[in-house]
């Protein structure tokens, strides 16, 4: 795989880069997407392969016998995570945020509290609040410029109508893998408040030097679980709308069974074509060249941003999504957002919307051809020039 030809996305209907300009006004024409998490990169030439088939055939009815689909997560997660997958306990949603969202309705009631860990992933609060339940925002603290859980103040801020937590591990937009023993420490949180934990480790894969652990390899934890995969992140499919809702508890696994019959769900073909061939050994070798790629970006990215007076760039141990502080610059959220989308020319994400915290952040994607990094941090250095 060449990570670095370049791809032109626009006018191909891409989220990414057909709507930059009407949501931050950034031409795609003369600005850089840096904003939605979808990666600039195709996906492993056994994906391609697999739809190639699909429409040589040319017949798209309903999808049946799903055990080389169902046998291909539970090998990539043995052999990439260490955990053993409960079979009978993996559910098809039309992506993550869907099987958050499915999540929320069927294990919790209208006024329920749901946790986050905030800042955190937009969706989960859109969600949330869509559902009729109640955000209760805990606060991640940094520490040496990286975040951290404050369980203490967490137990007497927690009000009695909490049911839910929901985590991002790896974290996002932090970039935080969360160790083994921040990981029971949440199990604990859990079981202490007698909250469910919906566990959200669609980054999984996306590791550099931290060693990712699954929830469900906490010990007490499985009667209370929900985990949620996905390949879409890894491999770039995120428009085959796939995720994996897993489910080790007989009684949760049912009621979620219940609740995606009642809704009358049922998978996408395509999808679940291009997963089944992702995680396999071709797959596995693509993405231990991604990293390396993606290694290669973060630490320009870093090394540029950080060398403007005034913003930082936090330590990325996972995922392919920077998140730069502007605070020490003195300006305005806004002044530095005008500065990046009008100056810089790079749609961003803006931090208010990933909840409390994120306030003076900037969400940036370095998912993408190394040149457009380079370009990306030139830019910013320009825009931000009179500091220097």
């Amino acid at each position: 795989m060449t990570f670095d030809t370049q791809i032109d996305r626009r006018n191909t209907h891409s989220s990414k880069w057909d709507m930059m300009e009407p949501l931050y006004g950034v031409s795609p024409d003369d600005g850089l997407a840096m904003w939605v998490a979808d990666m600039d990169f195709r996906p492993p030439q056994a994906v391609a392969d697999s739809l190639a088939r699909l429409t040589e055939h040319g017949i798209y009815g309903y999808f049946g016998d799903d055990s080389k689909y169902l046998d291909a997560i539970a090998w990539w997660m043995k052999h990439r995570h260490g955990w053993e997958v409960p079979r009978g306990g993996i559910f098809t949603t039309h992506g993550l945020v869907n099987g958050t969202a499915l999540c929320v309705d069927t294990f919790t009631e209208p006024g329920d509290g749901v946790v986050l860990f905030t800042p955190v992933y937009h969706s989960f609060a859109k969600v949330i609040r869509a559902n009729d339940r109640e955000v209760i925002e805990l606060p991640l603290v940094q520490n040496n410029g990286r975040y951290e859980m404050d369980f203490d103040s967490y137990d007497a801020a927690l009000p009695p109508h909490a049911r839910m937590v929901i985590l991002c591990s790896p974290h996002n937009p932090g970039g935080r893998v969360w160790s083994r023993a921040e990981l029971q420490q949440v199990a604990e949180f859990c079981i202490k408040h007698d909250l469910l934990l919906v566990s959200d480790e669609i980054h999984h894969d996306l590791t550099f030097g931290a060693k990712h652990t699954a929830m469900a390899l906490i010990d007490g934890i499985s009667d209370r679980l929900i985990m949620m995969t996905a390949a879409s992140k890894t491999f770039n499919i995120a428009g085959g709308h796939s995720g994996n809702v897993i489910i080790e508890d007989p009684n949760l696994r049912a009621r979620f069974a219940k609740r995606m019959q009642a809704l009358g769900l049922s998978p996408n073909s395509f999808g679940l074509h291009m997963i089944t061939a992702a995680y396999s050994p071709e797959g596995a070798q693509w993405v231990d060249e991604l990293l390396v790629y993606l290694d290669g970006n973060r630490k320009i990215f870093d090394a540029g941003i950080n060398a403007i007076p005034g913003l930082t760039s936090m330590p990325l141990e996972a995922t392919y999504l920077a998140w730069v502080d502007v605070s020490g610059t003195g300006m305005s959220l806004q002044e530095a957002i005008d500065r990046v989308q009008k100056r810089a020319k790079i749609a961003v994400n803006h931090g208010p919307t990933f909840g409390t915290g994120g306030e003076s952040f900037l969400r940036f994607n370095i998912g993408t051809q190394r040149a457009n990094v380079e370009r990306a941090v030139a830019a910013m250095q320009e825009a931000f020039s009179d500091l220097q």
